[in-house]
């Protein structure tokens, strides 16, 4: 059958023309008298759309778009409205700068708004709100993704309480997405090599505010069904289509800012997903410039950015070699290096023939800037792949942190956002990255606070009692259950909210694990618990979907359902609702499994306190007047005892502090000590966790500096790369032959404080110059326990005299602290264009 299509637009009104240019720009998703004038056009049209802007538009009728148009009222609200959103676009930002050269964020995932289902979860929130805070400040940064046909699937679960998926396709004509075309109006496509078939791709925009994200679509006639298929499903599919994605998002991503005529100065890899894209850099200056692959690794390393975002296996990918060799041998050709060397870029050991090719490894050797998601995440990370820089100490690898933060106004409700906007100012709209703004909570009174809480309390539970008669109806309850439903929660009850992906490691069911104790709070008539669960669990994840069937059977067994309710098919609109409208936001992953979390900040800016096990964020923000801590960040290696030390640690919380606390009320029927502890939580929360201070860590730490190296870079026609590649090329052919022969000092058994200690180091450099290396004196006390120079110093020394290339260098340094200290010489690379001296196997130690 042969089809002609066509595209069906809505026939707007003149008046209402500013709404098809707002429905299209994601910056609707966070301001929420945008939304309304949606709902108003047609309350139930925006249910069935399922909070579509587009599609609200197609959906309702003629006549009642003309009749809107008369509307004096709406149309006031609509120019109100149209014209924050262009004074927004056109008005002044944090980022002051030229935009001429960009940063591309790569991410497999974004998750701004439910009317655009690309995400899965945590990875894509924080994508999402990425994108949404770099429009915010004005950023120069543009966004790449895949467009996926059917997204993330639809969680269901059947009657016995076992997760089931569905994959409903995508309708990218009444989704906030364009389709890129060239200047005589055709689809702009770029194509990339898989195994020797040539698949192409169409670029998809997606307007986010200011920003706009890019994504690549091979759902096209030129493709054969399977290739069409590699954007059909995001983490769906066997391990040959997630490298044909992550070629396609790597690779194919650089190609379509070319091809949109966008030059990436820098790059950031939100996870190893992308890395492939370091590879096409590369390519691109050989190509360009007639540069060696070492020449033109050194000017792509050091504007690469690389984001990990998790401790956990299964979040690093991993493939088997001969899929490596089938998708990407022939770039052994386009690069000129051998097999062996290719392989070597994504393994930890590159001398182990046995080791897969791991893409986190890949980003990390491409990339100069590599940081954690929390500050203990950077710890972790540092421990997870020291073995990338043998003999460096671990306090020193270079992997940093930059702690996740949130979008304030896509995740503070609505009427929480109106009472801060209106005790804050318009500061708080106008001036994002102005933080010290969150110091006016004590502005608010506590009546105020209370009652806008009770309020988003309410209604999270008429919409948790709205999804449960939609499931009861599904799986065909009688209608008796159906009418139960409507006893479910209490909007008066301490409510606690376990919301998130569903794998082992968080421990969804640590409160099910002494039921007769939890049983006591679930049925305490003058101090009511209830509890609230949502989240997915990977399709493949039997475990995972077991915890979510055990607490279905738990509150069914012991009949609290009206208790224990399990939210099907977590999503945006459900996350709202829960972290505005629960009291308390519960947290168990296994310490340090959890690299960060988003969900407990999103509860913590809507005055909603965590309860959490020292992980991840929590493990840097917690203090005793914001919220509770489950045990003190101990780690257990019997997972077993970890799980009943900890249990028994929430219980206690919950019955000696977090109940009482809630339930203590003066005769204002105020729990003013709770309310004081929502001030503190969202103080300084709001500030320490915000994305806009993520963005500025993350441009001032990274995006800035990688972009300067750029344009340092692209100078004499890139002569400091080649300077660079040849130093290090000349660096590591004679590094055997450097030897430190000898260490003296005047150190004698017992020194005293102000003591002077001189340090010489005789050095055989071989064939290198003393300007071409960093000699240091690494001094500090030493650890009785492991004989090893703890939070040690270290300084340079000077080359003070030589007998050929024997040279003696020396430092003086002061007897400042008491206690055993000891010291040792090592050598680094030193060069004036080298971001940071630790590179792979250049270190060598007296």
């Amino acid at each position: 059958m042969n089809i002609s299509t066509y595209t069906v637009k809505p026939k707007l009104p003149a008046p209402l023309k500013p709404l098809e240019e707002m429905a299209r720009n994601l910056w609707l998703s966070w301001n929420f008298d945008a939304i309304q004038l949606f709902i108003r056009l047609d309350y139930d049209a925006w249910l069935q759309s399922q909070q579509s802007p587009i599609r609200t538009l197609g959906m309702v009728s003629q006549e009642r778009l003309e009749k809107v148009a008369k509307d004096d009222s709406y149309l006031a609200a609509l120019k109100e409205v149209y014209g924050r959103f262009q004074r927004y676009r056109k008005g002044d930002t944090w980022y002051r700068g030229t935009k001429k050269d960009v940063v591309a964020y790569f991410s497999m995932e974004y998750g701004m708004d439910v009317s655009l289902p690309i995400y899965s979860g945590g990875l894509g929130i924080l994508s999402g709100d990425h994108m949404k805070t770099s429009s915010d400040m004005g950023l120069p940064l543009v966004g790449i993704g895949l467009l996926y046909r059917q997204g993330y699937f639809k969680q269901y679960l059947n009657a016995d309480g076992f997760q089931q998926e569905s994959y409903p396709e995508n309708d990218w004509y009444n989704m906030p997405v364009e389709l890129k075309t060239d200047k005589s109006g055709n689809p702009l496509k770029i194509s990339v090599d898989m195994a020797g078939r040539n698949v192409i791709a169409q670029i998809w925009e997606v307007k986010v505010g200011r920003s706009s994200l890019y994504l690549l679509d091979t759902n096209i006639e030129e493709n054969a069904q399977d290739m069409r298929n590699v954007t059909a499903t995001l983490y769906g599919g066997d391990k040959e289509t997630r490298i044909q994605q992550e070629i396609l998002l790597g690779i194919g991503g650089i190609r379509a800012l070319r091809a949109l005529g966008i030059n990436p100065a820098a790059t950031h890899m939100n996870e190893g997903h992308s890395a492939f894209l370091g590879l096409e850099r590369v390519r691109e200056v050989m190509e360009e410039k007639g540069f060696s692959f070492a020449e033109a690794k050194e000017v792509v390393w050091p504007t690469n950015i690389f984001t990990t975002h998790t401790p956990v296996p299964a979040g690093n990918e991993r493939f088997e070699i001969a899929l490596v060799d089938k998708y990407m041998h022939q770039w052994t050709q386009i690069l000129g290096i051998s097999w062996k060397d290719f392989l070597a870029l994504g393994r930890e050991r590159p001398d182990d023939d046995h080791e897969t090719f791991c893409m986190t490894v890949l980003a990390l050797k491409m990339s100069a800037y590599s940081n954690g998601v929390s500050r203990l995440h950077g710890k972790v990370s540092r421990d997870m792949w020291k073995g990338l820089w043998p003999g460096l100490p671990e306090s020193e690898i270079p992997i940093g942190h930059v702690t996740n933060g949130v979008h304030p106004r896509t995740w503070v409700s609505s009427s929480m956002t109106d009472l801060l906007d209106r005790y804050f100012g318009p500061h708080f709209d106008e001036e994002p990255t102005d933080l010290e703004i969150w110091n006016r909570m004590d502005r608010i009174s506590d009546e105020e606070l209370w009652r806008t809480h009770e309020r988003r309390r309410e209604r999270l539970v008429a919409a948790a009692r709205d999804r449960i008669r939609q499931h009861l109806k599904r799986t065909g309850a009688v209608e008796r259950k159906i009418q139960q439903a409507e006893d479910a929660l209490s909007p008066y009850a301490l409510t606690i909210a376990f919301a998130r992906r569903f794998a082992t490691y968080k421990r969804g069911n640590l409160l099910l694990r002494d039921p007769e104790r939890l049983l006591r709070l679930l049925k305490d008539t003058e101090r009511p618990v209830q509890l609230i669960f949502a989240g997915k669990a990977h399709p493949m994840d039997m475990p995972g979907k077991e915890l979510i069937r055990e607490i279905i059977h738990f509150a069914e067994k012991y009949d609290v359902t009206s208790r224990i309710v399990f939210l099907e098919n977590y999503d945006m609109t459900i996350a709202r609702y829960l972290t505005s409208g629960a009291d308390l936001w519960l947290n168990t992953p296994r310490r340090p499994l959890e690299a960060s979390g988003t969900s407990g900040m999103k509860a913590s800016m809507n005055g909603v306190l965590n309860c959490s096990v020292l992980d991840g964020w929590w493990d840097e923000a917690y203090n005793p007047e914001v919220g509770w801590a489950i045990g003190q960040g101990e780690q257990y290696e019997d997972p077993q005892l970890q799980d009943d030390v900890e249990s028994k640690a929430l219980y206690d919380l919950l019955e000696r502090e977090i109940i009482p606390m809630f339930y203590q009320r003066g005769r204002d029927n105020l729990p003013r000590e709770w309310i004081r502890k929502m001030k503190n939580c969202m103080r300084e929360i709001g500030q320490s966790m915000s994305s806009h201070r993520m963005l500025m860590d993350y441009s001032n730490q990274f995006y800035f500096p990688a972009l300067k190296n750029y344009r340092r870079m692209v100078k004499d026609d890139f002569a400091e790369a080649k300077s660079l590649a040849g130093y290090l090329g000349r660096l590591r052919s004679s590094w055997n032959g450097l030897r430190i022969t000898k260490v003296e000092s005047n150190a004698k058994p017992v020194m005293l404080r102000g003591d002077s200690l001189t340090v010489n180091a005789y050095i055989d450099l071989g064939n290198l110059k003393p300007e071409e290396l960093q000699v240091e004196l690494y001094h500090g006390r030493v650890s009785n326990q492991n004989a090893t120079i703890e939070h040690a110093r270290h300084t340079e020394m000077r080359a003070v005299s030589n007998d050929g290339s024997v040279y003696r260098y020396q430092l003086k340094v002061e007897c400042t602290d008491t206690g055993c200290q000891g010291h040792t010489v090592r050598i680094l690379p030193k060069h004036s264009f080298l971001v940071h001296p630790y590179r792979s196997g250049l270190i060598k130690w007296a």
